[in-house]
């Protein structure tokens, strides 16, 4: 008993820690990608059960063979660890080690391709939830290699959607309105909506400004209505800017040009210009996101190669926005704020500047303003893209529901509505 207490009580410990949900920790390691299975734009979320619904690909620049094990972190919708043991929330064995690999081939950057199909029979969540999925060295989980969101849901809760335009005039051309119902089956004993139901809406699949905290308009036994004016609202954007590099001979028509050397690639993108002051022009995008593929191999994954790709955005006057840091964003940043995704100002060109290092795909992506005064450091495409009511986005409603004395929040409802087709 004393044995079983004190592995109880270090696995509490180590749930209490506080974990980035979305990190890569080692320099080595490129293009994680957790997605649904068949489906890179997919996003990671799976129902409860269900094997093989996930995979998993990334790449070690080490272009060795290592010890890779993950396992699963049961977080609250507001993705603080939740206070349980893994037997809880995990059943089988508490980590899994990835045996499934391949090295790089026909490519000049060498690397090793890691991948898998979670969850495994042997390791898989046992409750619905947010969920953080931990890759590590040596079976040591303090030896952390990344981590990556996913979630598990299952179906207590049916959710209708509209997007709309806001009535507030101020906002009318350049915000979307979510307005939505929720319908929770009778098996929910939901006796405080406001405590007990926790509602979160993404745009594009991005965590960086989810909407949290919002509060039924209305509500009548098992019917919550959500239609308050300033609760579920967002900047509307433009159409994500593209990138199609799934060749470095073939130049897709945003590549400048290639430098070729012996044993690396360095692509020059054209100069981006602020498209704020441009009139809205609808085309269709990834919304963000980007897909590994290849136009000259087989199989993308370990045939594909990586290359240097130079960013440039030139703004207005050809001068630095003042009190202001410009980023690129999008998943192939991880739409992470920090200095890997940060634009320096060259001032004898008069241009921000960035160098990312990709593989061969096609990428979408946008440049951001982060005000420095700003202590939420929110992305801004006011003074970049533009915001623009027409853009088309899709919103993810998720619906989190905590049982009376529960120590955990469950995924009981998830929908997926697009700003074009669910139109109003």
């Amino acid at each position: 008993m004393k044995y079983i207490l004190s592995i109880f009580l270090i696995q509490l410990s180590v749930a209490m820690q506080a974990q980035i949900p979305d990190a890569v920790y080692s320099p080595r390691i490129k293009t994680v990608l957790l997605h649904q299975a068949g489906n890179q734009l997919g996003v990671p979320i799976m129902k409860l059960g269900a094997m093989g619904a996930l995979e998993l690909h990334f790449d070690d620049l080490d272009a060795n063979v290592k010890n890779y094990s993950y396992t699963f972190q049961l977080c609250n919708a507001d993705w603080t660890p939740a206070i349980l043991s893994q037997f809880d929330f995990i059943k089988g064995f508490s980590q899994q080690r990835l045996n499934t690999y391949r090295i790089s081939s026909i490519a000049f950057t060498r690397y090793t391709h890691y991948q898998a199909t979670l969850p495994d029979q042997n390791c898989m969540p046992s409750r619905s939830g947010n969920y953080i999925l931990k890759v590590f060295l040596n079976g040591d989980t303090s030896k952390l290699i990344f981590t990556k969101r996913m979630m598990v849901w299952s179906e207590a809760a049916a959710i209708t959607a509209q997007i709309q335009q806001p009535f507030n005039g101020q906002i009318f051309r350049t915000h979307q309105k979510i307005q939505f119902k929720i319908a929770l089956n009778e098996q929910l004993n939901v006796v405080n909506q406001f405590q007990q139901i926790h509602v979160v809406i993404m745009q594009n699949n991005r965590w960086d400004n989810a909407v949290t905290n919002i509060r039924p308009s209305f509500f009548s036994r098992n019917v919550l209505e959500y239609n308050t004016e300033n609760d579920a609202v967002f900047p509307a954007g433009k159409e994500w800017r593209w990138l199609d590099i799934r060749s470095f001979r073939f130049q897709s028509d945003r590549v400048e040009r290639v430098k070729y050397g012996a044993t690396s690639t360095e692509v020059i993108v054209k100069p981006d210009a602020n498209r704020s002051p441009q009139r809205f022009n609808f085309f269709r995008d990834n919304n963000g996101m980007f897909t590994i593929e290849t136009t000259e191999s087989v199989n993308p994954y370990w045939q594909a190669d990586y290359a240097t790709v130079n960013f440039t955005f030139v703004p207005g006057n050809n001068s630095p926005f003042p009190d202001k840091d410009v980023f690129i964003v999008g998943q192939l940043t991880n739409y992470n704020l920090d200095d890997s995704a940060k634009m320096v100002f060259n001032t004898e060109r008069g241009v921000y500047e960035r160098s990312l290092f990709l593989k061969t795909g096609y990428y979408d992506y946008c440049y951001a303003t982060v005000d420095r005064n700003d202590k939420k450091r929110l992305p801004s495409f006011e003074f970049t893209e533009g915001n623009y009511w027409e853009s088309e986005n899709n919103y993810t409603i998720l619906v989190y529901y905590r049982p009376l004395g529960g120590r955990a929040d469950e995924l009981v409802g998830v929908t997926t509505v697009n700003s074009l087709t669910g139109r109003r």
